[in-house]
């Protein structure tokens, strides 16, 4: 257990079994992924390090949705209730009705619990912001539910688990799962063949290069060392998210990717970074900064991330954020035990290089996950240094909310393990639109060209899959 107020709440019994000679996870979730508030964390680029497990949620038996201060609580047996509060005490209070004690060897770390999304503008439940941009999608600005049911996978030891808790009896939960899982899959129908795929931005060409201009004065004023600047895409879609979503797990593999069918729209995330991981006490952070092109030429592609390794630029700017991110780290965890355990190492992605590294520290015994991400969130890759400043400059600049984009998605476990990511390279659907968003950190030397430039890098698989 994290702290000893996680022994709140009902005791639930676990019962996880085995799935001999099963499907692969993707196509588990095939059969689910029309259902309302199922969810799929996908480690479909499985690293040495990272993306061991990937874990379905379906049939919640709670959904806390928030907008404002209104959180909506909808539970399986029927009922709706309304609080006004805080949306971080509220998923508090969800995430303490229940606790795990999953002393089994060998099992997943995610075997019941909250799986959702905390949107970018919950900074404003921290923070005093200004929150000008419009908000045009309107979506829960936090969603999350809660299954007593998980599929997980385990790439390691390939092996794959039916998860099921209760506080008296998981067996009959358990069996209720597998006759989920025997269903027939819904038919999904097939794009409807419209032609070439026009993509909008809430900026032009200019238009960003002189918010990139704009952020340097800012720079040059003393305001802030950097900020993260956005631009946000839509394009039409003519297929159901979850076709989308496979083809962008074939073209941009991830160790933190996520499908979560939200019934108001869905979110496909293709995040090769993590925000927090937690067990036990200790906890962990591993901001991005510094991106190159991946290059199908071998040689120019070695040469792209030797030039990434050794750019002063890329590596002082993610030291300004190491920096950020030991200060959130050291708000909530015990003094002296926060360190960068990683510093600038290379790791490479479908599309891009990236530069990365790993802060750890020991969370305080008083504090919990959510004092964690009231602590840390938004994360400082996807704002800048000094963060507050820096998200007024974002909100004065960018003019549409980023809703899901650069909030977090993963899973909040009823046994004290957490795992969420920064939702960068991530769509959002929403009837039949798709929204995403690119962008990236600007400092004093950025070039506004190159900055722009290097938005359509990042984007290239998300392109790529809502062209094809």
């Amino acid at each position: 257990m994290t702290t000893s107020r996680r022994m709140e709440g009902t005791r639930l019994r676990l019962e996880a079994v085995e799935l001999a000679e099963a499907p692969a996870i993707e196509a588990m979730f095939h059969s689910l992924a029309a259902k309302p508030y199922s969810c799929f964390l996908d480690s479909s680029l499985a690293m040495q390090r990272l993306g061991r497990y990937s874990f379905i949620g379906f049939d919640p038996h709670l959904v806390l949705t928030t907008r404002g201060s209104r959180c909506s609580w909808w539970r399986r047996d029927g009922g709706m209730r309304y609080t006004e509060e805080n949306p971080f005490d509220a998923l508090r209070s969800a995430l303490h009705e229940y606790y795990i004690v999953d002393g089994a060897g060998g099992l997943p770390p995610f075997l019941g619990g909250g799986m959702g999304y905390l949107a970018y503008e919950l900074g404003r439940y921290i923070e005093k912001l200004p929150g000008a941009a419009v908000d045009e999608l309107g979506l829960p600005e936090l969603c999350f539910a809660f299954y007593d049911r998980v599929l997980a996978h385990d790439y390691r030891g390939e092996k794959t688990w039916l998860a099921a808790v209760h506080p008296e009896d998981p067996g009959v939960v358990l069996e209720e799962a597998r006759r989920e899982l025997e269903a027939a899959p819904p038919d999904y129908p097939s794009p409807d063949g419209a032609g070439e795929t026009r993509f909008v931005s809430n900026f032009t060409r200019d238009e960003y290069m002189e918010a990139v201009r704009k952020v340097k004065e800012y720079i040059y004023a003393g305001d802030i060392y950097q900020a993260n600047l956005s631009q946000r895409f839509q394009a039409p879609l003519h297929e159901h998210p979850w076709m989308l979503y496979r083809r962008l797990r074939r073209l941009n593999a991830a160790p933190f990717a996520a499908y979560f069918n939200i019934v108001d729209g869905q979110v496909c995330s293709s995040s090769p970074e993590r925000f927090l991981k937690g067990e036990g006490r200790k906890v962990e952070t591993r901001p991005i900064k510094g991106t190159r092109r991946r290059s199908d030429d071998p040689d120019e592609d070695q040469h792209l991330a030797e030039e990434l390794l050794a750019s002063a630029k890329d590596r002082a700017e993610l030291s300004m954020i190491v920096d950020l991110e030991r200060n959130d780290l050291g708000r909530v965890c015990e003094y002296g035990s926060v360190e960068v355990e990683e510093h600038a190492v290379i790791e490479h992605y479908a599309t891009v290089h990236h530069l990365v590294s790993t802060v750890v520290g020991d969370l305080h015994p008083d504090k919990d996950v959510v004092d964690l991400l009231r602590a840390g969130f938004p994360g400082g890759s996807i704002t800048g240094a000094p963060k507050i400043r820096s998200m007024e400059i974002i909100d004065e600049l960018e003019p549409t909310a980023r809703s899901v984009y650069t909030g977090s998605i993963g899973y909040l476990g009823y046994n004290g393990k957490y795992d969420l990511n920064i939702a960068i390279r991530t769509i959002i659907v929403k009837g039949d639109t798709a929204y995403f968003q690119v962008g990236g950190g600007i400092v004093a030397d950025s070039d506004p060209a190159d900055e722009f430039q290097e938005t359509l890098d990042k984007g290239k698989a998300i392109f790529a899959a809502l062209s094809a």
